[in-house]
C-alpha cells in the first residue's frame, strides 16, 4: 500500500529554502495551511518537488499541484513527467484538465461556450505577417501580446502604434516556436484592476483584488502589483461558478481571473487550473473548503 494519501507538489526552490523572504514564507505558509486541513481529515500528507528523482510516485494515492511555479520554464520536461506520473498515481486536478489548461487556446473553448473573454487573435508558429501588419488588421488602438503557454506575465507586452516596431524582433523570435495571442487591451484593468476568484468543487470560496503599480498594467506582484481585500457580488459569484461549470470534469480547485472589458462587462482574463496561487492566508475557511473538495471529489473511497 502507498505510504501517503496525498503529496503536495512544489518546485525544488521551495522544499528546504536556505533564504526565506516574504514571498517564500507565503508559499510555505500556504502549503502548511493545506497540509494541516488535509491531515485534520485523517489523511497522510507529504510535500515534495515535482521533479524529485528520489521519490517513488507509486508511494502516494494522489498528488496535488500547488506551487510548481517553474513548469512553464521547463515545459517539455514537465510535460514528459506528467505523462509518466499519471500512470503511477492520481492527479488533482486530473491530467485531462491540466493539459487543456496549459495552453491558452482554452480561452477559445470558453468563448464558444458563451463566456466573455477579451477579443483575441491566435497566432500560430510560422506566422509570416509582421507584428505591425497583424495589429493594423485588428483595428485595435492598444493590444496585449503574450504566449499561449506562459505564467507570471512571461513575454507579455502592451502594444500601441508608437512601440510596435520595438517589439518586432521579439515577436519574430517567439512566433518561430510558440503560439502567441494578440488581445485587445481592456482599459479598466488599469483603473479597476483584476479580481481573482477562488472556486473549490465548483463553489465560490473567496476573492482578492489585484492592482498594478502606477504606470504598469501587470497586476502580478513580480512587477510591483498589490493585493487587496475584495467582497464579491452575487453577479460575480454566479459568473465565475458558470465559468468553472464549463470544465469537464468539474475541477477540484480553480482560480478565475476576471476583469471588466471595454464595455464594462465581466470578462475572463485567465482560468487557472494547474498551480494557481489561491490566497488561503486571506480567508480562514479556504484551506478547509479545498480539503473538503479534495475529499469529496477524489477520496471518497477513504470515507
Amino acid at each position: 500500500m502507498p505510504k501517503f494519501d496525498l503529496i503536495i507538489l512544489t518546485d525544488s526552490r521551495y522544499v528546504q529554502p536556505k533564504e526565506i523572504d516574504c514571498y517564500v514564507q507565503n508559499i510555505l505558509d500556504e502549503d502548511k495551511l493545506v497540509k494541516d486541513a488535509l491531515e485534520k481529515r485523517g489523511l497522510k500528507v507529504g510535500r515534495t518537488n515535482w521533479d524529485n528523482p528520489e521519490f517513488d510516485w507509486e508511494e502516494t494515492h494522489h498528488i496535488l499541484f500547488r506551487t510548481t511555479w517553474d513548469y512553464f520554464d521547463r515545459f517539455e520536461e514537465f510535460t514528459q513527467w506528467l505523462s509518466g506520473v499519471s500512470k503511477q498515481t492520481k492527479l488533482i486536478n486530473p491530467l485531462k484538465t491540466i493539459k487543456w489548461n496549459m495552453d491558452k487556446h482554452y480561452l477559445n473553448d470558453l468563448a464558444k461556450s458563451g463566456i466573455n473573454i477579451p477579443p483575441t487573435i491566435f497566432l500560430e508558429p510560422g506566422e509570416s505577417r509582421s507584428l505591425f501588419e497583424i495589429v493594423k488588421s485588428s483595428g485595435w488602438k492598444e493590444s496585449i501580446l503574450k504566449p499561449a503557454i506562459s505564467g507570471a506575465a512571461r513575454h507579455t507586452y502592451r502594444l500601441n502604434e508608437e512601440n510596435i516596431e520595438e517589439h518586432e524582433g521579439i515577436f519574430k523570435e517567439l512566433i518561430t516556436n510558440e503560439t502567441m495571442l494578440l488581445q485587445e487591451f481592456q482599459q479598466q484593468v488599469v483603473t479597476k484592476g483584476e479580481v481573482a476568484f477562488m472556486v473549490f468543487g465548483g463553489k465560490y470560496s473567496h476573492a482578492v483584488l489585484k492592482k498594478a503599480k502606477s504606470g504598469d498594467f501587470r497586476v502580478q506582484d513580480d512587477f510591483g502589483g498589490t493585493v487587496h481585500e475584495y467582497k464579491a457580488s452575487e453577479e460575480e459569484i454566479q459568473f465565475v461558478e458558470k465559468v468553472v461549470s464549463m470544465c469537464e470534469p468539474t475541477p477540484t480547485y480553480a482560480r478565475v481571473d476576471v476583469i471588466w472589458d471595454n464595455m464594462g462587462e465581466l470578462c475572463v482574463s485567465e482560468l487557472e487550473l494547474i498551480e494557481p496561487e489561491l490566497w488561503f492566508r486571506k480567508s480562514p475557511q479556504a484551506a478547509d473548503l479545498l480539503a473538503d473538495a479534495i475529499f469529496i471529489n477524489n477520496l471518497n473511497e477513504k470515507a
